[in-house]
C-alpha cells in the first residue's frame, strides 16, 4: 500500500491491492472503498470535497485539491476521473429540426458527437450562464458559458430556451 498524507498529518490516504482508496483516520481506524464525491461539480470542481465511506457517511472534507500532498490529490483526481462523465460543449454543429425530439451534433471537450434531445425540459438552467442538456439516455452534457459559445451555436440554443 502507497501511503500519502492528508492535509491533517493524521489522516493517510492508500490505494489497496484491489486499487481502491482506504482513508486511515486518526484513530487509526482503517475505512475501505472510500469515494470522492464534489460538493459542486459544475460551478466549483476543485473547491468543496468531501471523502465519504462506501455507506455513505462523510469521512473527511476538503475546502480545496490544492490543500492535498501531490500522491493524495493524484489519487483523488484519479479516483474522479473514472467515476465522473460530464462533456462540455464548445460548439453546436447542428440540429435536424427545431421541434422536439431532435438530434443535435455537438463539437465537446471529448470529440464531436450526436445526440437526442427529447425535449426542452431536457435543458437546464444551472447558476448563470451555465446549461446542462440531458440526451436521451441519461448523459449530460455542460455548456459552461452559453455567452461563450459561437454566434451559430447560441442562436441554435436560443431557439430552444
Amino acid at each position: 500500500m502507497t501511503t500519502t498524507t492528508l492535509a491533517q498529518p493524521s489522516w493517510h490516504l492508500q490505494r489497496n491491492s484491489f486499487g481502491r482508496l482506504v482513508l486511515t483516520d486518526a484513530d487509526g481506524v482503517a475505512h475501505e472503498n472510500v469515494i470522492p464525491v464534489r460538493a459542486f461539480p459544475v460551478s466549483a470542481p476543485d473547491r468543496g470535497l468531501s471523502l465519504v465511506s462506501s455507506d455513505g457517511h462523510e469521512l473527511a472534507w476538503i475546502d480545496t485539491l490544492d490543500e492535498l500532498a501531490g500522491s493524495a490529490r493524484q489519487f483523488i483526481e484519479e479516483e474522479l476521473a473514472s467515476r465522473e462523465f460530464m462533456p462540455e460543449i464548445e460548439r453546436i454543429v447542428s440540429v435536424s429540426t427545431f421541434a422536439t425530439p431532435s438530434d443535435w451534433t455537438v463539437q465537446t471537450t471529448r470529440g464531436t458527437t450526436t445526440f437526442t434531445l427529447k425535449g426542452e425540459e431536457d435543458i437546464r438552467r444551472l447558476a448563470a450562464p451555465a446549461l446542462l442538456i440531458a440526451d436521451s439516455h441519461g448523459i449530460q452534457f455542460l455548456i459552461r458559458d452559453q455567452k461563450a459559445l459561437d454566434k451559430t451555436s447560441r442562436k441554435i440554443l436560443d431557439r430552444f430556451l
